[in-house]
């Protein structure tokens, strides 16, 4: 019996849609998951040529121009939106009205407001929304949360993380959408720091309440122009006449106390010097600790009590057979890196729909990030510990 087909629509041409195409490109054959993908039609507001071409690179058959035509077409079963954030509520409640399965990259939304308005359409619609945290579908990510639910831990009592980058340092880097608030919602805040928001709620609980502090170094940056002005800047020294105001923070920071009693802090920074793609966390219990880095994604730390003058981290390889996450992948040690964690998250859209249940996470997961979000930067304004409301 041949399997049920889902015909996919991606929303974006730029890097998240290239991340997810890996994502689409490769779940069939590596997972052989019960229902079958099929990389249907992909939109981008670039130039035809550009999106044609896009498409083609990327391995999707056919190619939009306008992400509106894309989502009434009768044969896109699943909508992809990997396009900037302030277009996903507007994409998200056209692609549910449709009556379209959704894939939606985090933030889900530019503010709280919108995420709810987005989470109600999808409950309206009854249909099948994924938030894209990513990072949850690394196996060691897996693992840990394998280890927690087993008690393995014991009593939890901290959580901490960071999220640092430094791409933006440059006094002179352009203003980009991500710097503007209309567009982005939050710099840090919501670009880094809506990972370990996310990564704490799914690892250790619901957060009750948070203190937070936005900070913006870098105030006025060079506005984008057309090709021909950027040409004419860099014969005159490189330097844009013309300034922007940065209208998002740089860096975000918080402490939080979750509903059953754990304490945590939080950083997200895209002024770090040196740091790539930093995003690290470490959880504290009363049995053990463990802890995780992205750029060393493979591997889990942990920490046992009870080991004497011999006590230490070690470094657990998650690539084990019985790993969560891990089973359609290679031998133990042959590790896996950033795009295998979007052929698992494919998986889990695509089981989601052939079993008829939410995905893992879901546009109420999204919700739930949101909130957090909205709590520490309302507490950046009044300097006060601020509840993070309820949704």
């Amino acid at each position: 019996m041949a399997k049920k087909v889902v015909n996919v629509g991606l929303l974006g041409c730029g890097f998240m849609g290239k991340a997810h195409s890996f994502g689409y490109r490769n779940v069939n054959e590596m997972w052989n998951p019960p229902v079958k993908v099929v990389m249907k039609c992909i939109s981008g507001t670039e130039p035809k040529r550009i999106v044609k071409a896009t498409a083609k690179a990327l391995g999707w058959q056919e190619y939009e121009t306008d992400w509106r035509r894309l989502i009434e077409r009768d044969d896109i079963d699943l909508i992809d939106i990997s396009t900037p954030n302030f277009v996903h509520e507007e994409q998200a409640l056209a692609a549910a009205k449709a009556g379209k399965a959704i894939l939606c990259e985090k933030p889900l939304a530019n503010s709280l407001t919108s995420a709810k308005i987005m989470v109600k359409a999808i409950q309206k619609a009854r249909v099948k929304a994924m938030c894209g945290f990513t990072y949850r579908q690394a196996p060691a990510v897996q693992l840990a949360k394998q280890m927690i639910e087993a008690g393995e831990l014991g009593e939890i009592y901290h959580f901490r993380a960071v999220y640092l980058q430094d791409w933006i340092m440059d006094p002179d880097f352009p203003l980009v959408w991500r710097l503007q608030k209309p567009l982005a919602g939050s710099g840090a805040l919501g670009d880094l720091g809506a990972h370990i928001a996310d990564m704490a709620l799914y690892l250790v609980g619901n957060i009750s309440e948070v203190s937070g502090d936005l900070k913006t170094f870098i105030k006025q940056r060079p506005v984008q122009t057309t090709l021909a002005e950027r040409g004419k800047e860099r014969a005159v020294g490189g330097r844009a006449a013309k300034k922007g105001r940065v209208t998002v923070d740089d860096a975000a920071y918080w402490c939080a106390r979750f509903t059953n009693g754990v304490v945590g802090t939080f950083e997200a920074t895209r002024f770090a010097g040196g740091r790539k793609n930093f995003h690290s966390w470490q959880i504290n219990g009363s049995k053990a600790s463990i802890g995780w880095t992205f750029e060393d994604m493979n591997y889990l730390e942990y920490w046992k009590a009870g080991g004497g003058s011999k006590q230490g981290f070690r470094k657990v390889l998650a690539t084990h057979p019985e790993t969560p996450n891990w089973q359609a992948w290679w031998p133990d040690g042959h590790i896996i890196g950033y795009g295998e964690c979007f052929v698992n998250e494919v998986k889990e859209m695509l089981t989601a729909i052939a079993e008829n249940r939410q995905p893992v996470p879901s546009f109420r997961d999204g919700l739930k990030c949101q909130a957090v979000l909205d709590a520490v930067a309302r507490s950046a304004k009044t300097r006060k510990w601020t509840r993070v409301p309820k949704v």
